[in-house]
């Protein structure tokens, strides 16, 4: 039988314990056929780190995990992350680093709980602002990044499982289907910027948005040699992307569409040909060039006041402001006694959702109004159809009601 040693205090040492000649203690054992070997200033945490270890190979965690962070998961996960387009994978690692790296990226995930995440979605709503949906695109994000943690048995359970249900259920109404501007809210948007000389350089990029259907990534990205005047069609070849990495440095990028059905013409109508038109001439007045060029593509239309390209962020801030001063100025000269139309509060994805809404209304055909948008999917194009159809013939009858009771359609 094996003699059994004791330290410099005369301590009994226990198997794969032994003291280090130069002070501290190591504890070696074997797993998994791999030899492994933690330190600890004293016999004490040395005992105290061996209990965790060997709790963990209970649970059935990796000895190292202890020390991973989240942000160490999430490298990870950017590293071997494949099968998403580019455009998802940017718009993933930008709700990462946007909000979860500040937050809780440097905590291990050793000790995250299901209470922690829970409490980080409800921090983003209360105290950031964000709206639910965000909130769901971050949890999807974050839950993917655990998940990968699991499957490497570094943690026993996502503890992102389940995290922001209760938030979604509180506020569903949120994350309900988009809702379009009414024909009132987008005559009175477009009849606010035309007029107010604040924001006029902000109607023709809206107004091409409203009037075509272009995702943001498509409009910030066209180009003066897409657009065919003479035979009345813009080109849709490619998506400007935007991915912020930090507070001080952004990326720009030229993707092509995620599918064949993103590469498409669409039509000019007669309003955007006019913004068209109105843009080039406020440019040269203003004396305006696109000074930027993005992976060997130039020319945009759409600049700012430096040359450089817009990206979301900013069309959605001017939008907010324009929101706010427009239904100021409403308020300002409505009288008490009248029933005035407002602006909600909306993105530039709603003037999508607009373009799309008012074309169902119409009675278009759903194919065309499929190619038109770019929907690779056609259930995609059904389920805008019927929300808008149905949101319309309720209109509709409403107003037949009142006409059957002898008022006023109006």
């Amino acid at each position: 039988m094996a003699k059994r040693r004791r330290d410099s205090k005369g301590i009994m040492l226990k198997k794969g314990e032994s003291e280090r000649a130069g002070g501290g203690y190591d504890y070696r054992w074997t797993q998994n056929g791999e030899r492994r070997v933690i330190y600890a200033p004293t016999l004490q945490e040395l005992r105290e780190k061996k209990e965790e270890i060997s709790a963990d190979v209970l649970r059935g965690i990796r000895p190292n995990a202890r020390n991973l962070t989240v942000n160490d998961i999430y490298k990870m996960w950017v590293r071997d992350k494949m099968g998403l387009k580019d455009n998802t994978m940017l718009n993933y690692m930008y709700m990462y680093e946007m909000f979860v790296n500040p937050y809780i990226g440097k905590s291990k995930i050793s000790g995250l709980l299901y209470s922690d995440v829970k409490g980080f979605y409800n921090m983003l709503y209360r105290e950031r602002g964000l709206k639910v949906s965000t909130i769901d695109n971050v949890n999807t994000v974050l839950h993917q990044v655990l998940e990968l943690a699991v499957q490497n048995r570094l943690i026993p359970a996502n503890p992102s499982d389940n995290a922001i249900r209760e938030l979604k259920h509180m506020h569903g109404k949120e994350i309900q289907k988009r809702q379009a501007l009414t024909a009132k809210e987008q005559e009175l948007f477009l009849d606010y910027l035309r007029s107010t000389p604040r924001y006029q350089h902000w109607y023709p990029v809206f107004l091409t948005m409203l009037y075509t259907g272009l995702r943001v990534g498509e409009i910030t990205g066209l180009r003066w040699c897409d657009v065919d005047l003479e035979n009345g069609f813009i080109s849709v070849n490619h998506t400007l992307v935007y991915f912020k990495h930090d507070t001080n440095k952004c990326q720009f990028s030229i993707h092509k569409p995620k599918t064949e059905a993103g590469s498409r013409s669409v039509p000019i109508m007669s309003e955007v040909r006019e913004a068209l038109e109105q843009e080039k001439e406020y440019q040269d007045i203003a004396g305006l060039r696109c000074k930027v060029k993005v992976d060997g593509f130039s020319d945009f239309i759409f600049i700012n006041r430096f040359g450089n390209v817009h990206n979301q962020n900013n069309l959605n801030r001017a939008l907010r402001r324009i929101i706010r001063d427009c239904d100021k100025r409403v308020l300002s000269e409505a009288q008490k006694s009248e029933n005035v139309t407002l602006l909600p509060d909306f993105s530039c994805h709603t003037l999508r959702h607009t373009f799309a809404t008012r074309m169902c209304e119409m009675g278009i055909n759903l194919k065309v109004i499929q190619d038109v948008l770019g929907h690779s999917d056609f259930s995609t194009t059904m389920n805008v159809y019927t929300d808008a159809t149905s949101d319309f013939k309720k209109k509709e009858f409403q107003t037949f009601e009142k006409l059957l009771k002898g008022g006023s359609a109006k």
